[in-house]
């Protein structure tokens, strides 16, 4: 092939960027004097998906990634369209018309369901749906309504840890971020008093990372209580405490919180281990959770005892983990919310790679590991897709020219790197009146005017 290898990425969040990152630098390619010419596409005006729009407000130190995103967009191989949705403004046989491979790095943005009764009642929420709000979101309704003295948070992963944070700080600890002002208006007017954290597991099983547990502590007026009947560790415990450093310093953070006194603060933050939700309770509205006490088999896994315990709360919120969505033109593994793939190759539904079609991050993965960790799974795909790099289909239409001509025909809005950068600058714009380094753009709409604008960087 004499021309660049073109390749359409779905997705600029953090797994689609480092798969472009990787094929820029990829050494078979250009030990046979192969370039690539990669274009990332987006859903949204904005890139870094997660990263802008998953992680907590005050969490300056993994929003440091957009550094490292931005000099990845940045390289002259990589071209940024956002504002472009697959499935709604492109189809497959569009991107494969256009590119000789396409990945998708769609991410999961749903919520994984629990069924138990009572999940639906007004007062209880997904995870996702939280978090799109305080991260000011553009597809979600700026309006929320914190309510309730004592509220429920179902999960122990590090999701469940942020809301649970969130829920708890006061709203003028996050006047220094990015959060707009009716996220703020909406976190200063709750009246929270005590957040409840329930795991199904034992504190060995907590899948949230120390970095996050630790930070439950260093609220001001903020207490973390673990209740001593909590903390129990069986031989599998005990094992995965051996086997693993993460777990074990977990197991002596949440140890040391329930040997200590208390401290009498204002607001409650607790930890409750071995308690499996059952109901949410209520008739019109959330009243209450009912959790079952586990205990553990001894192989780190637990059962029930049929002990149940009532818990008084005005709402529910659940991180029992995140789904992806499905692909217009592909096959959809709905239980596990991913694409079927073998080292990243798409499978139709006979379980053969379909041409020129890969996956990577969370959509093909599901929602595990933490944002660094997207990488290795990059490599994987994109090791598949230069290994096939002469058996792909090429493209009809290789020209970058001719697939920006192809969304002004349609009339795509779309918002280019350049654009971007406006959003970012006038974002700073703002911050810096109100004496932040940035404060948010929600809107769709005049982020994509921004964008748009003739105006200069």
């Amino acid at each position: 092939m004499t021309r660049p290898l073109r390749v359409g990425i779905v997705g600029a969040g953090p797994a689609g960027i480092y798969a472009a990152d990787l094929l820029t630098k990829d050494e078979t390619l250009s030990a046979c004097g192969t370039s690539v010419s990669i274009d990332v596409l987006d859903k949204l005006p904005s890139p870094y998906g997660l990263v802008r729009y998953g992680v907590a407000p005050d969490h300056p130190r993994i929003k440091q990634i957009q550094k490292a995103l931005h000099k990845i967009l940045d390289k002259p191989e990589v071209t940024f369209y956002g504002n472009v949705e697959y499935g709604i403004d492109l189809k497959l046989e569009d991107l494969r018309r256009h590119y000789d491979a396409v990945v998708f790095a769609t991410g999961s943005d749903r919520d994984r369901p629990l069924d138990i009764p009572g999940i639906d009642l007004p007062g209880s929420h997904g995870a996702a749906d939280f978090v799109f709000w305080y991260d000011s979101h553009p597809d979600v309704s700026p309006s929320w309504h914190v309510e309730g003295t004592s509220v429920a948070v179902i999960g122990a992963g590090n999701v469940a840890v942020d809301i649970a944070r969130i829920l708890a700080k006061d709203a003028d600890d996050l006047l220094q971020t990015d959060i707009t002002d009716n996220v703020y208006d909406g976190l200063r007017a709750k009246q929270i008093t005590d957040v409840h954290i329930f795991a199904r597991r034992g504190i060995a099983q907590c899948k949230a990372t120390p970095m996050e547990l630790r930070e439950l502590d260093k609220q001001p007026g903020v207490e973390v209580v673990v209740d001593p009947e909590d903390f129990d560790m069986d031989e599998g415990s005990i094992q995965a405490c051996e086997a693993s450093n993460q777990t074990k310093t977990n197991v002596k953070i949440l140890q040391s919180w329930a040997l200590r006194d208390e401290r009498g603060e204002s607001k409650r933050l607790h930890l409750h281990f071995l308690h499996n939700p059952t109901a949410v309770l209520g008739k019109d509205r959330v009243t209450g959770l009912r959790t079952e006490r586990m205990e553990l088999t001894g192989d780190g896994g637990v059962k029930g005892t049929g002990e149940y315990v009532d818990h008084e709360v005005q709402a529910v919120y659940r991180a029992i983990g995140y789904l992806g969505s499905p692909l217009a033109g592909l096959p959809f593994d709905e239980e596990h919310g991913v694409v079927p793939h073998s080292e990243g190759r798409v499978l139709d539904l006979d379980e053969q790679p379909i041409d020129g079609v890969y996956a990577t991050g969370w959509i093909k993965r599901g929602p595990v590991g933490l944002i660094g960790h997207t990488k290795g799974d990059a490599l994987e795909t994109i090791t598949s897709l230069v290994a096939d790099r002469e058996s792909l289909t090429p493209a009809v239409e290789p020209d970058p020219l001719a697939f920006r001509s192809l969304l002004t025909e349609r009339g795509v809005e779309y918002t280019t790197w350049e654009g971007w950068q406006r959003i970012e600058a006038r974002e700073e714009e703002l911050g810096a009146e109100r004496g932040r380094k940035r404060l948010k753009i929600r809107s769709r709409e005049e982020q994509t005017q921004i964008a748009r604008s003739t105006t200069s960087v």
